[in-house]
């Protein structure tokens, strides 16, 4: 099923008009209708080009329908839940007692003078967020196929507003890291101000992944058993069970490669009052606009066949 755009013409405001002619007829004779019909069509359907930048135009029309769809999201996921929202707390605090335990009282990994469970709370709310945006992210289309078979849409958004649901979590995960600096006695500075754009920056990337992953899985159904075991193993070459400052210095660049190493040190930083790497982070944002970039083409190219493989 081939996708499809649509073009508003210059001649829109015309308005087609039946109008009945009168003629001198005879009883076996019908009548006869004429149609006065503009000179240039009001609407052009064509086949979308894979290669032609994303119609943001195109996208902002169906925004209501973008925010219908994360609500539903966030209303299914919490739904007949007996502890509702508790739980995008539950798991990340749960989670920070058991790597306190055994990475900080047990293994001795130095945590860079911050608490130790402050120090994991941080990297696993973020993380937690990034790796179930990008789950909900590539299980979206597969989720949605009677929706995608009957009416036309940007199929780009049903990932994105899988992805943005998933921002309500952080949200909620993120007050208990304030109480946590409160009882910690980290008070706001500066630094402080860069946690939106970070955030931001960290959804962006979770977004160009789910997208990719969410066009390959509509077609390769591996995706669903590689994708988990490619998490598992981003997390611990990220530093969130650990501080990037305890790898040796002649492999430092080579961690600096993932993306999300500069994000996590950034995040931190901004919340500790420490140094920022700036060099990470832009290494970072160069990362997520390319892979937004890749990702949205890929999508484009594969998005006519979603119809006949779903």
């Amino acid at each position: 099923m081939s996708s499809t755009s649509f073009e508003d013409s210059s001649e829109a405001d015309t308005v087609v008009e039946a109008v009945s002619v009168p003629t001198t007829e005879t009883p076996d004779k019908p009548r006869v209708t004429s149609y006065n019909l503009p000179l240039k069509p009001i609407i052009i359907i064509g086949h979308s080009r894979p290669w032609s930048p994303l119609n943001l135009r195109n996208l902002w029309s169906y925004r209501e329908l973008l925010y219908f769809l994360i609500w539903r999201d966030i209303k299914v996921r919490y739904k007949q839940t007996a502890l509702g929202a508790l739980w995008a707390i539950i798991q990340p605090l749960s989670m920070m007692i058991i790597f306190t335990i055994f990475f900080s009282k047990l293994a001795r990994i130095p945590t860079d003078g911050i608490p130790s469970g402050l120090f994991y709370y941080s990297g696993l709310s973020l993380w937690m967020f990034f790796s179930n945006a990008v789950m909900v992210g590539a299980n979206s289309l597969l989720g949605n196929t009677n929706l995608i078979t009957k009416v036309y849409f940007p199929k780009l958004i049903i990932p994105s507003a899988a992805v943005c649901a998933a921002v309500v979590d952080f949200a909620i995960a993120s007050l208990l890291l304030l109480a946590l600096l409160i009882y910690y006695g980290y008070g706001g500075t500066f630094e402080v101000l860069l946690l939106l754009p970070i955030s931001l920056l960290i959804t962006v990337l979770a977004l160009g992944m789910g997208i990719l992953f969410s066009a390959l899985n509509a077609k390769y159904r591996d995706v669903r058993y590689v994708l988990p075991f490619l998490l598992q193993v981003w997390m611990f070459i990220t530093p969130i069970i650990y501080p990037a400052s305890v790898v040796p210095k002649q492999w430092r660049w080579l961690l600096a490669l993932n993306p999300l190493t500069g994000i996590v040190e950034a995040y931190r930083a901004s919340l500790f009052a420490q140094r920022i790497h700036w060099q990470s982070l832009a290494y970072s944002l160069l990362f997520t606009v390319m892979l937004l970039s890749f990702s949205a083409y890929i999508f484009r190219r594969m998005e006519k066949s979603f119809a006949e493989v779903l």
